[in-house]
């Protein structure tokens, strides 16, 4: 089948589409190998909400449901076993693409115990063990970009192991993020894993920030406040990218470390634009993908997104470099009209881990129900 035009466009651009979904019927029905031939899908990301929206659907796990309870498996233990089979089940699918993207894309994405984000001990101990259990090479642990998780990114790459970083709002956090990537490729240096092994991404959401100041901007009501509603997502993303150049670019003022570290076979940590399914349908459906083309950069894209892409985006080559200071003057404009971006930017990551512990405790609440009714049948 031939690769649409559109998704091969944005390759050409240095930018790699992952699909912002997975679920057993995905899967083993072939569709996910139907994205990655038809739709130029390298990549995959999970998150707790989608694990739950696929455990809630059809019939695919009742069968291993029935296995866990006959065994006495609890809520946990089942999550853990469906989700990490889940996930290694697709890390096989893409392990193509991962030996022809020579380990750079074929990723799939598992996330840490949300209820663990501000527990860096507990985050680590669980992110090497979700790395044993899957025990594939195109895995990537995610872990949320709290303060708690700074220290548990470093920890973990320090390890060996591969991360997404995840829920990062703010330029200020994501610049803290690249600084705990690059303690961590120090520490596995020192502790003698070879860096070239070890890949990394950013997840930089974008989406929700139009949403929470769209909000903000409407209710203060000026012509000039509406006139910014659509426009912090993108300009937010763009300065985020500016970021990434400073420390990861050979001409960056800021690349002295990573030039070091890349003597040593260091990779960059690529940004990763999610949070990319268009909220307002005022705004084109997409948005985030066709503004935020660049190089070196990945795109999760829901498959609604993904699909308009394929039927209607227009790829204009890379819309990011040479826009920060164009970005920049659309934060001192929100600045000026009386968003307080601090306050948006934390209670956008207090929401953000609150919402994922709010589907992990959903999922525990079903599969706990589940193993009973399982149980009962057995």
């Amino acid at each position: 089948m031939a690769q649409n035009e559109n998704i091969a466009a944005l390759a050409a651009a240095g930018v790699s589409v992952w699909l912002d979904d997975l679920s057993r019927d995905r899967i083993r029905s072939g569709n996910l190998a139907e994205l990655i031939e038809t739709r130029g899908v390298v990549g995959v990301t999970t998150n707790p909400t989608i694990f739950q929206g696929a455990l809630s659907k059809g019939h695919a796990y009742d069968e291993q449901l029935k296995e866990l309870a006959a065994a006495g498996a609890d809520a946990d233990a089942a999550i853990r076993t469906i989700t990490t089979d889940d996930v290694r089940e697709a890390c096989d699918v893409l392990a193509g693409v991962y030996e022809t993207t020579g380990g750079k894309d074929g990723r799939v994405s598992i996330e840490v115990d949300p209820r663990f984000a501000f527990d860096a001990d507990k985050t680590v101990a669980q992110a090497i063990d979700l790395w044993k259990t899957v025990d594939r090479p195109n895995l990537f642990i995610k872990i949320p970009a709290t303060e708690a998780g700074l220290p548990a990114i470093t920890s973990v790459i320090g390890e060996g192991i591969s991360v997404n970083v995840t829920l990062i709002f703010s330029v200020r956090r994501y610049r803290a993020v690249m600084g705990a990537y690059l303690d961590g490729l120090r520490r596995a240096r020192t502790a003698g894993h070879d860096l070239a092994r070890i890949h990394s991404v950013a997840s930089f959401f974008v989406s929700r920030v139009d949403t929470e100041i769209d909000k903000r901007l409407e209710a203060i009501g000026t012509e000039e406040a509406l006139a910014l509603r659509g426009k912090a997502g993108v300009a937010n993303a763009r300065l985020a990218y500016a970021e990434y150049l400073d420390v990861f670019d050979n001409a960056g003022a800021h690349a002295s470390t990573y030039k070091h570290l890349a003597s040593s076979g260091a990779l960059k940590q690529r940004p990763l634009w999610a949070s990319t399914g268009v909220k307002n349908p005022d705004y084109p459906d997409t948005l985030y993908v066709t503004e935020l083309v660049a190089p070196n950069t990945v795109n999760t894209l829901p498959e609604k997104t993904l699909e308009a892409v394929a039927d209607h985006g227009e790829v204009r080559g890379d819309t990011v470099s040479g826009t920060a200071a164009e970005a920049a003057e659309v934060f001192e404009r929100l600045k000026s009209v009386g968003i307080d971006l601090d306050d948006v930017f934390a209670q956008l990551e207090r929401e953000g881990v609150e919402k994922f512990e709010q589907s992990w405790e959903e999922l525990l609440t079903a599969t706990a129900q589940e193993l009973r009714a399982a149980g009962s049948e057995s």
